[in-house]
């Protein structure tokens, strides 16, 4: 028996939200996503080239949402100026719905109710952080377009980097949820004479211990995919294995 057991990296409040919000998005969406491939940064998955225009952009768009099973015709626009200030979740008058957070923001037309993203435009010269904030917008899709949950959810944004897990994009959301660089832009922190810039609404300890429980969904022990985690996101999925198998926790 070891001295030591394992600790999960998360506390015991996001423990139990991570959790429980698994069991309700495999409910939701059934074992499908389950058994479907882990969506991956590689050419496979997305072809080359890959140039940053419009054009580029939308067609990764589509394949996203094809990844993620969203089936409806998303509409694809751009910002140049875009408020990183800004991570609201509001009703507007008119019956639109209107989500925004760093780099994307997921709205829904007045009339037929189609999906808007509107993605920045400087977000394209990082194609990894790009992968990531389509995810995030599609998930909006699927948990706020197919009516999953209402606008009002007061957790329906770390809800929805949730979803980009169980979905199969989370390597792309778990490596952009922290990372350190020098270029200016939204979400940074100075860090000495660096900064810190954050993506999303999950911290990297909570992705890892999703992709934990996710990797246990799919009974997989070592996933090959793994490698393609930046080292917090993998190491923190390590804790949470860890501790999944001490704690006989299966889900």
């Amino acid at each position: 028996m070891p001295l030591f057991r394992p600790r999960c990296p998360v506390e015991d409040r996001e423990r139990t939200w991570i959790e429980e919000n698994i069991t309700w998005l495999r409910g939701q969406f059934g074992d499908e996503p389950l058994n479907a491939p882990v969506i991956l940064p590689t050419r496979e998955y997305f072809p080359p080239p890959f140039s940053g225009s419009d054009g580029d952009v939308r067609a990764a768009v589509r394949l996203v949402a094809r990844y993620m099973g969203v089936r409806e015709d998303v509409v694809v626009q751009f910002s140049d100026d875009f408020d990183h200030a800004e991570n609201l979740m509001r009703l507007i008058r008119g019956g639109m719905v209107r989500t925004s957070g760093a780099a994307g923001e997921y709205t829904e037309a007045d009339v037929d109710r189609r999906p808007v993203l509107t993605i920045d435009r400087s977000s394209a010269s990082e194609p990894a952080r790009l992968l990531a904030v389509i995810a995030h917008e599609l998930g909006h899709v699927r948990l706020l377009g197919e009516r999953r949950i209402t606008a009002s959810r007061k957790d329906q944004e770390p809800l929805t980097d949730l979803a980009t897990v169980y979905l199969g994009m989370g390597i792309f959301t778990a490596n952009a949820a922290f990372d350190f660089g020098r270029l200016p832009g939204y979400g940074y922190q100075r860090i000495g004479g660096w900064q810190a810039r954050r993506l999303g609404y999950m911290t990297e300890q909570m992705f890892g211990y999703a992709l934990a429980v996710y990797t246990d969904l799919r009974g997989q022990t070592e996933p090959p995919w793994t490698r393609y985690l930046d080292t917090n996101p993998r190491v923190y999925m390590e804790h949470g294995t860890r501790y999944l198998r001490a704690s006989h926790k299966v889900h």
